[in-house]
């Protein structure tokens, strides 16, 4: 997959995010893309051919295997890093779309703009990005919660026991380096909750900031505001 393709398009929603956004996204793309791209896959790429149980039944191996690895690490953080990534792509598409009024609004009242700021965090595109953050922290928690569950506790023992048939009997299975791939899974959960924490400062500090703005600071307001309220009637975002 083109991880690169990826982070250059997220890498334009950087100018529209706050610290802890920009915070998030290196570490999205340094200990979690990077780490997955380098060295997970690598670590994994002997997961099936390596997997070795003490009988000669047939099916029994591949039994076991897809009933210890009901989904392969590494096509789970793929999917979750394509899931958390994705809702970034929201913000983006906002902006665009605001831009696109701007221009129009412009062409129709003379260079008079309906937002001085298209990428400001006000009206509707504050409450994209507050459900982007949500999306993001939401979807880091399900993958971390079947994770969890799929493999007790974020465990891989070394040696595991299968009684399911084909098998003839209780076997025991062994898989290969399990240290060093616990090793592996549990800096990908650590960075996850990481980046779940960023989250939520982030969206602490948007509802602190928006809280300030209308409660103790009425009055101080700014262009772009009254631009949007001028506008109401021609754009609903």
């Amino acid at each position: 997959m083109n991880w690169s393709g990826l982070e250059n398009l997220l890498s334009g929603v950087n100018k529209y995010s706050t610290a802890f956004g920009r915070i998030w996204l290196s570490m999205v793309f340094v200990f979690r893309v990077l780490v997955f791209v380098v060295a997970a896959q690598r670590v994994w790429g002997d997961e099936n051919k390596d997997f070795v149980c003490n009988t000669r039944q047939p099916g029994c191996t591949n039994v076991c295997y897809d009933h210890i690895f009901p989904i392969s690490h590494i096509r789970l953080w793929a999917l979750q890093l394509i899931f958390v990534t994705c809702p970034s792509l929201m913000v983006m598409a906002h902006v665009k779309l605001r831009e696109g009024k701007d221009k129009k609004y412009v062409e129709l009242h003379q260079g008079s703009h309906l937002y001085a700021n298209p990428g400001k965090k006000r009206g509707g595109l504050w409450w994209t990005y507050l459900l982007s953050l949500i999306f993001k922290a939401g979807f880091d928690s399900a993958f971390l919660y079947i994770l969890f569950r799929l493999y007790d506790g974020y465990d891989l023992p070394r040696l595991s026991k299968c009684q399911l048939s084909p098998c003839p009997n209780t076997v025991d299975c062994f898989i290969s380096r399990p240290t060093e791939k616990k090793i592996f899974m549990l800096f990908m959960v650590i960075s996850s909750a990481v980046c779940i924490l960023m989250c939520i400062l982030e969206m602490i500090y948007l509802i602190g900031k928006r809280t300030c703005s209308t409660a103790v600071c009425p009055a101080e307001g700014d262009k772009d505001h009254q631009l949007q309220l001028k506008g109401r009637q021609i754009n609903g975002i």
